[in-house]
């Protein structure tokens, strides 16, 4: 049989360690027509892995930005009641779901950062439940693309982008789903030693960052991945190098600086620093930006709340890369990020929903990631054995 082209072992990867398709189960592919070529190979991946259809959810930068050009906010933020059914639908279905990221953010330059923040509250609610938990098996990975790479590189070098993509997603590995699937295990042990010792608050200390923010009890650290209700492991995001939980929502006081880029609702951000009291976000400066992610934080209560913490060393594959990808999926694996919106189910496991929320956890229909790692960061925690570190220089030192 002839060798997997690169793109072959990119649609495998995601198909069989991404989501774990399983025969006579469906899958909803949600990519941007930039992405035709990356996701006719998944759609083939899937149907090989004995998938029952493909049903592609198709996005276009073009045609979003006329959408946000031409409707007012309420029409933006007005639920269609044939999504919801289609939402419900899947969902009953248990199907598998996977979204190809990356795209030109240029597309939406000059856009109204309202109408860049707007979210139709239902159809987002009832999509989380297909698209995150653990109902349902899903998987969120980039792909390359020319307005990606002109993004990152200056012009639309899409081989170039391969390159560096496929070091990241470990596509150079002779078997990179085992390659996946060994590097889950190292970070689940590292999640069960951060649970061993029930923490109860982390630090963040670096270059512009000095935050403080406290768990709720009980809360349960995830990394490499995760098992879905019917006991079978997935991997949410590839790539991933992180351990993470969900913090409690009223304990953040400092301030961060992001070490990275950050694309929000399609504009990149940089130079970013956030300001937190009390649990919420009461300032916010940016070099470029700022404007919509004030928009963002003012999207509902819970955005301007924490909903992740995350450790991330400089050890990472995506920070072996050596570039910024401008794309939070890649670039929150290069170093420890946080983010601001919703938080983890399972970060409080056999809990309902109220019950979470009672604990700390945060609600909201946002969820966005930055990037405070780097050189010079350290990681301290306390829990039931007192001040630990976890983190030196960017360095992962937890025994």
């Amino acid at each position: 049989m002839a060798a997997m082209t690169l793109l072959e072992r990119y649609a495998n990867l995601v198909v069989r360690a991404g989501v774990n398709l399983q025969p006579g189960q469906g899958l909803v592919l949600a990519t941007d027509t930039a992405h035709l070529e990356i996701a006719r190979a998944v759609t083939e991946a899937a149907y090989a892995a004995g998938a029952a259809f493909v049903e592609p959810l198709f996005d276009d930068g073009p045609m979003r930005r006329s959408e946000l050009d031409h409707l007012s906010v309420e029409q933006l933020t007005a639920d269609r009641p044939w999504v919801l059914a289609r939402n419900a639908a899947w969902d009953e279905r248990g199907v598998a779901f996977i979204a190809l990221v990356g795209s030109d953010p240029t597309v939406f330059e000059g856009a109204d950062p309202l109408r860049m923040a707007a979210r139709r509250r239902e159809e987002s609610r009832t999509m989380r439940k297909v698209t995150t938990g653990t109902a349902h098996r899903w998987s969120v990975i980039g792909a390359p693309n020319p307005g990606w790479a002109r993004q990152i590189f200056g012009e639309p070098d899409t081989d170039r982008l391969w390159e560096v993509v496929a070091t990241a997603l470990r596509l150079d590995d002779p078997d990179p789903v085992a390659a996946w699937r060994a590097r889950a295990e190292v970070l689940a042990a590292r999640a069960a030693r951060l649970d061993a010792l029930a923490l109860t608050e982390v630090r963040y200390l670096g270059d512009g960052t000095d935050l403080r923010v406290g768990l709720p009890a009980g809360c349960r650290w995830t990394g490499g991945g995760l098992v879905d209700d019917s006991g079978m492991l997935f991997m949410p995001n590839l790539p991933t190098e992180e351990v993470f939980t969900s913090p409690h929502r009223e304990h953040a006081e400092g301030t961060i600086r992001l070490t990275k880029p950050v694309v929000v609702a399609g504009q990149l951000v940089t130079g970013l620093r956030a300001t937190f009291r009390d649990g919420r976000i009461t300032g916010v400066t940016a070099d470029a930006g700022a404007e919509v992610v004030r928009a963002q934080l003012d999207t509902d209560e819970g955005a301007r709340r924490l909903g992740e913490v995350s450790l991330v060393d400089r050890d990472s594959r995506i920070a072996a890369a050596g570039v910024v990808f401008h794309n939070t999926l890649f670039d929150e694996n290069a170093g420890c990020h946080v983010a601001w919106g919703n938080s983890f189910p399972f970060a409080l496991p056999g809990r309902s929903a109220e019950e979470r929320f009672a604990a700390g956890h945060n609600t909201s229909m946002v969820h966005t990631d930055v990037v405070i790692g780097g050189e010079g960061l350290t990681v301290t925690a306390r829990g039931r054995d007192g001040e630990v570190t976890l983190l030196e220089d960017d360095a992962w030192v937890l025994a």
